[in-house]
């Protein structure tokens, strides 16, 4: 059976419908009939076997490999050609990627480099699970089946305030002084904001909010311009305690954010794939600025 074979037979399995397939796929039913033997045909539609749901599953896996496999092949037959392809968030690239991609631009001129924004660390794994995408820059969080984590970098919080506001000064801040201040929230559903909220549990703190935003860029702005204050990472290349009419304050107390990579299978990497990601990760763990 080849791989062509077994996405046909994938494909009968979602749709319960030969006739569907055939249309998707530009060929005959007959054609398609061909590759389903092991499905039984019901009134309407079709469904699998235990045999054929067992095989499906095999497939879904072995697929993925297969895929990984010959691309991996075909990057190492055309030497430095090739793409790679990465999931990021809105501010991934600018905060923790510009200096890997001037390197990696320099040192791999024929390989393309293809970036897609993602909203979350979630719609980051759906997306690796269900394209091409070779890598996905995340804020680490609970396993995942099928995914792996790879930790690079741990950021630690830091209040953001206008400079002038009364807490500017302050060179640290224990997380429980800001119990009763009100605080520009991170998007609830995000992994980031699950970590802050167990970082403050482990302390016996709780924040409160009265703005919510999209990313940390936002709430960073808002923080400039006085409209509120955000607990946020330190992200690569904004100065402590900050400049201009932004403050940073640093809370040590707070448990650091974990930040990363999320791949399928690193051992599937092709050669230019592994060159970046091991390029974002040697600037960041030396603390270069992006």
């Amino acid at each position: 059976m080849t791989p062509d074979d077994l996405r046909v037979f994938m494909a009968v399995c979602r749709a319960g419908s030969l006739s569907a397939v055939a249309r998707d796929l530009s060929c005959t039913q007959s054609t398609v009939t061909q590759h389903v033997k092991r499905l039984e045909r019901q009134p309407r539609g079709v469904v699998p076997t235990h045999a054929g749901r067992v095989l499906e599953a095999a497939a879904s896996e072995g697929l993925v490999g297969l895929e990984l496999a010959l691309r991996r092949l075909r990057d190492l037959a055309d030497g430095e050609s090739g793409t790679v392809q990465v999931a990021t968030g809105a501010t991934t690239v600018r905060h923790f990627m510009s200096d890997a991609v001037v390197t990696f631009r320099q040192r791999h001129p024929k390989v393309n480099l293809e970036f897609r924004t993602e909203s979350s660390s979630r719609a980051c794994f759906d997306a690796l699970a269900d394209s091409d995408l070779d890598l996905a820059w995340i804020t680490l969080g609970r396993p995942v089946r099928g995914i792996e984590q790879r930790p690079v970098v741990e950021l630690p919080w830091v209040l953001a305030v206008r400079a002038g506001d009364p807490l500017a000064d302050r060179a640290s801040l224990d997380a429980a002084a800001l119990e009763d201040v009100r605080l520009i929230r991170l998007p609830p559903t995000s992994t980031s904001a699950a970590h802050l909220d167990a970082a403050c549990a482990d302390l016996g703190v709780r924040f409160s909010f009265d703005t919510s935003v999209a990313d940390w860029d936002t709430a960073l702005l808002l923080a400039e311009l006085g409209v509120g204050r955000a607990v946020v990472p330190a992200l690569p290349g904004l100065p402590v305690p900050g400049d201009g009419a932004l403050r940073l304050i640093p809370l040590p107390g707070l448990r650091p954010l974990p930040v990363g990579w999320a791949v399928r299978r690193w051992d599937a990497l092709s050669p230019p794939t592994r060159a970046f990601a091991h390029l974002v990760e040697s600037y960041r763990r030396d603390g270069a600025q992006a």
